[in-house]
C-alpha cells in the first residue's frame, strides 16, 4: 500500500498563494478530459435555461421572494412556502452546479500541458459571465420579475453557452493559427446567420416579456408591446434563420466543401425545423407549459449549433515538438463531437 506523500510548508504555501498552478504542476489531465470537462460546463449552462424556465412556467419566480437569502429570515426555502419556494430555491442550488462545471473546466484547462492560455481564459470567461448573471438573477427577484431584467438573465446565459461552446469545441483543436475551409463569401453568409439569429433570440425574450406566463401568480409588470404583432415578427425572423441555413447549405454543397461545415449545417436544418414546428404548436394550442419549456430547450440547443457552423468553417491544427506544423495544401477535418 503506497503511502501519503507528505506535505511541506512550502507545498502548502504554494497551493494557498496560487491552487490553480499547484494543481497543474501535480497533474496532467488528457486531452479526453479536458473536453469533457467543457462539456460539462455547456449542458450545466443548458440545464440552466431548462429549470429557469420551469421556475418562470410553474410561476415560482418569487417562491423566494428576496436575494440573497430566500426569506428575510431564512437561507433556505422553509415548507411553509410549498412547491413555488421549492423549485426557484432548487434553481438557485443548480447554480453552484454549474459553478462547479466551470471550476472543473478552468482547473482541467490550466493543468493541460503544454500550457493553453487561449481555453483558460475561455473557462474564466464563463466563470465571470456565471457570477454577473447570479447577481442579475437576484436584482430579477428584487425588483418583482421585471420583464426587461429577465430578458436580459435569458440573454446573459446566451452569452454564456456561446464561449461555452467556443470552448468546447477548442479543447478539441489544436493552437495553430485558424485556417479557412471556405471563401470569404461563404464566410460573410454565416455572419449573416449568425446575426439573424441573434436578433432571434433578443426578439424572442420581447415575446416571453409580453406574454401571459410572467413568473408569478400575482400581477407582475409585462412588457408594453402587442404580444400577437412581436410573435409574429418572431416568427418571421424564424424562417429567415432557416432560409439562410438552407442557402448555406446549397452553397457548401456547391462549392464542394469539407464534411464539417456541411454536417453542422444540415444539423442546425434539422434543429431549426423541430423548432419551428414547436413553436408553432404551442402558438395554436394557447401556450401550455410543456410545450413551452420545450422551446426553450430548444432556442438553447438552436443557438449552440449557430455557434457550431460558424467555428466549422475553419481549422486548428495541432503543433508542438513532435508535430510540425501542417503545410498550407493539408487539410484535416476538425473535431465533430
Amino acid at each position: 500500500m503506497e503511502g501519503v506523500p507528505n506535505v511541506t510548508r512550502a507545498d502548502a504555501a504554494a497551493a494557498v498563494r496560487n491552487p490553480l498552478a499547484f494543481i497543474a504542476e501535480r497533474w496532467t489531465p488528457a486531452p479526453r478530459t479536458v473536453r469533457r470537462a467543457a462539456l460539462s460546463a455547456l449542458v450545466m449552462s443548458v440545464i440552466i435555461v431548462v429549470t429557469g424556465g420551469a421556475v418562470r412556467l410553474t410561476g415560482s419566480g418569487l417562491g423566494c421572494p428576496t436575494w440573497p437569502k430566500c426569506t428575510a429570515d431564512s437561507l433556505t426555502a422553509t415548507s411553509e412556502m410549498g412547491l413555488h419556494g421549492a423549485i426557484e430555491f432548487g434553481n438557485r442550488m443548480l447554480t453552484y452546479v454549474l459553478c462547479a462545471a466551470v471550476g472543473w473546466a478552468i482547473i482541467a484547462a490550466r493543468a493541460q500541458k503544454p500550457s493553453r492560455r487561449g481555453l483558460t481564459r475561455l473557462g474564466w470567461a464563463q466563470f465571470w459571465v456565471v457570477m454577473s448573471n447570479a447577481v442579475l438573477g437576484g436584482i430579477v427577484v428584487l425588483v418583482g420579475l421585471n420583464p426587461y431584467t429577465v430578458a436580459a438573465h435569458f440573454v446573459a446565459t446566451s452569452a454564456l453557452i456561446a464561449i461555452a461552446t467556443v470552448m468546447w469545441q477548442r479543447a478539441g483543436e489544436g493552437d495553430a493559427a485558424p485556417r479557412p475551409l471556405v471563401g470569404g463569401a461563404v464566410r460573410q453568409l454565416v455572419w449573416f446567420l449568425v446575426a439573424a439569429s441573434v436578433l432571434l433570440i433578443l426578439v424572442g425574450t420581447v415575446v416571453t416579456g409580453a406574454g401571459p406566463h410572467a413568473g408569478d401568480s400575482s400581477e407582475v409588470e409585462r412588457m408594453p408591446v402587442d404580444w400577437e404583432t412581436v410573435t409574429k415578427m418572431h416568427a418571421v425572423l424564424a424562417w429567415i434563420v432557416v432560409s439562410l441555413t438552407f442557402a448555406l447549405w446549397f452553397v457548401l454543397k456547391a462549392v464542394d466543401a469539407p464534411k464539417a461545415p456541411l454536417h453542422r449545417t444540415r444539423e442546425l436544418f434539422v434543429i431549426l425545423l423541430c423548432q419551428g414546428a414547436v413553436g408553432y404548436v404551442q402558438y395554436f394550442t394557447d401556450l401550455p407549459e410543456a410545450l413551452v419549456g420545450l422551446h426553450m430547450l430548444g432556442s438553447a440547443v438552436m443557438w449552440i449549433w449557430v455557434v457550431r457552423v460558424l467555428l466549422s468553417l475553419r481549422e486548428r491544427l495541432h503543433t508542438g515538438p513532435d508535430l510540425p506544423a501542417a503545410a498550407p495544401g493539408d487539410r484535416l477535418e476538425p473535431a465533430s463531437s
